[in-house]
């Protein structure tokens, strides 16, 4: 039997509860508002231009929201796969169930098929893949294939046949980096759409290679340098992979935030002595994505470990104002200030602890340290119900969503569980469903 054969068969076997449904609904509202939150965005514009949700073509519209809703850098992210499974599986998803009027129950069984895909896959790359391939595109078309196998009810043949395809689509190089460009959201709007096709195409009876991931020519041999095969059935009967997910509560690169973190308590510590440097300790992969001392655009500065210690020590906040143009200056003569480096404890424990060892000095003579073994919304220090709800409503008001509006959609995405139609939520209609649209509007 070969692996996705394996995978589809401990995805198919594992038992559902009302506890996992409620999880799953709380990564909806977590997704679904960071992409409405980005509608006003340059990139939204140019994703609707090419790929206008209300178009009938459900890859087209998974697609679409899949760029969405990683715009803003605040969606979900697994820290075992190095993953963000949420803004992959959840648009491909929505687009078959809102296509289909398929009720809620349905719907957040396919979320949750579609994290363990995604999160399984992409904890079996090794480390080394992470170094050149952004684990979000390659291994998340598994994931949206995965959800929309189950809800149109393939075969467990037809299923892994969907995964070959998936996988043989998979791609999405870190190069982007180096000049801010966009591409960051075309792997996640691609990622989502290639799962749609490749289910759908398997529904019509399109072969897929079983062997996609161990084969001589196949994912591993191709992508992974050091791949671990067995993560991807390993401990079948542990909770869904979708609990074991981290919130973000400040948008940009995950990788930053353990520093953040740590940051945001060091300045309550400081008071108005005055920084003479700062030491990070961070493990090899935040620095293979987030060593970036003189960040030139606020993507960037997104992914700078310097920028984002610098305006959390500064300010003891960080929000989207942070990394803008004004604040990049401001920030100038406090990043050169920041040293970041390997430490040996914290790269020891990557990826099932993604930790950080910050150290200040003052010009007074203090030293002051904060370390991290996890930062705010990892399941270990996970967010509340309420206190996602109040980020979904401040990402929905940031793009300009009356407040009424807000709350109708937190309401009816949390009573999803219930298996209230996906349909009421009225998200970008390709004909009229019934309610009005949340956000038809043209952005």
């Amino acid at each position: 039997m070969s692996l996705t054969s394996e995978l589809v068969s401990l995805i198919r076997n594992k038992p559902v509860g009302q506890s996992d449904l409620e999880a799953a609904a709380l990564f909806v509202l977590d997704t679904l508002a960071c992409a409405l939150g980005g509608l006003d965005t340059g990139p939204a514009r140019m994703l609707r231009a090419v790929a206008p949700p209300e178009t009938g073509d459900v890859a087209r519209r998974a697609f679409y929201l899949g760029g969405l809703s990683h715009i803003l850098e605040m969606d979900d992210l697994h820290r075992d796969s190095v993953t963000h499974p949420g803004c992959v599986v959840i648009p491909a998803a929505w687009a078959i169930t809102d296509d289909r009027n398929l009720g809620g129950v349905a719907f957040l069984k396919a979320v949750l098929a579609g994290y363990e895909a995604c999160c399984r896959v992409g904890m079996s790359v090794g480390k080394a893949h992470y170094r050149v391939w952004h684990n979000t595109s390659t291994c998340g078309p598994f994931g949206s294939a995965m959800a929309v196998a189950d809800l149109i009810g393939l075969s467990h043949e037809r299923a892994v046949w969907a995964l070959g395809n998936a996988g043989t689509q998979s791609s999405g190089l870190w190069q982007f980096l180096e000049s801010g460009s966009m591409s960051k959201h075309l792997h996640t709007a691609r990622g989502a759409e290639s799962g749609v096709l490749a289910a759908l195409l398997a529904a019509e009876g399109f072969t897929g290679a079983p062997d996609i991931l161990e084969g001589a020519k196949g994912f591993y041999a191709g992508l992974c340098p050091d791949p671990l095969p067995d993560a991807i059935t390993a401990d079948p009967d542990r909770p869904w992979e979708l609990t074991k997910t981290s919130i973000k509560p400040w948008p940009c690169c995950r990788h930053t935030h353990p520093t953040i973190d740590a940051a945001i308590e060091l300045h309550g510590r400081l008071g108005r002595a005055e920084i003479v440097s700062v030491t990070v300790g961070a493990y090899q992969a935040a620095l293979d994505v987030c060593d970036r001392p003189a960040p030139q655009d606020p993507y960037s500065a997104k992914f700078s470990l310097q920028h984002c210690v610098a305006i959390a020590l500064a300010d003891g906040r960080v929000d989207q104002t942070s990394f803008d143009a004004t604040a990049r200056a401001r920030m100038a003569p406090e990043r050169r200030k920041v040293t970041v480096l390997r430490s040996l404890a914290v790269d020891g424990a990557y990826p099932r602890s993604w930790g950080t060892d910050v150290r200040v000095e003052t010009a007074n003579g203090r030293v002051l340290e904060a370390a991290r073994k996890e930062a705010k919304g990892d399941p270990e220090n996970p967010v509340t119900a309420s206190e996602l709800s109040a980020k979904a409503r401040m990402l929905l008001a940031g793009s300009g969503m009356p407040s009424a509006e807000a709350d109708r959609l937190v309401a009816v995405v949390l009573d999803l569980p219930g298996d209230r139609p996906v349909r009421s939520l009225g998200l970008f209609p390709a004909a009229p469903h019934g309610e009005p649209p949340l956000r038809a509007r043209s952005a």
